[in-house]
């Protein structure tokens, strides 16, 4: 369960920090609300975790969860450069962090 509380966490991560575009600096209330709402039940999701995982491990995971996930929606969806090297690096991150998984200790 540790490892299904670690991808929603890292899922949320990407949620809050496409948020941030659109709580223009936290003037916007909904927004800023929506965000701050995801900041918490994310870190909440990522403190669950931590109870089984090693913390180098769960926090390389999140981190490269939210950095990739938010790296390609911001391709995707917000218009941002899709230049070759950029994806390379994006499966790059996506290839450590399963690694990260499959090469973890069992959790406890």
């Amino acid at each position: 369960m540790a490892w299904v509380y670690l991808i929603m966490a890292g899922i949320l991560e990407i949620g809050w920090a496409i948020g941030l575009k659109y709580t223009q600096g936290f003037t916007k209330l909904w927004p800023s609300v929506a965000t701050i709402a995801g900041m918490i039940a994310s870190f909440g999701l990522l403190s669950a975790a931590l109870k089984t995982i090693p913390i180098g491990t769960a926090y390389a995971v999140w981190t490269g969860i939210g950095a990739a996930g938010t790296a390609a929606i911001g391709m995707l969806i917000l218009g941002e450069s899709r230049d070759v090297m950029r994806i390379v690096c994006l499966v790059l991150i996506v290839a450590g962090v399963v690694g990260l998984r499959f090469f973890a200790p069992p959790a406890a």
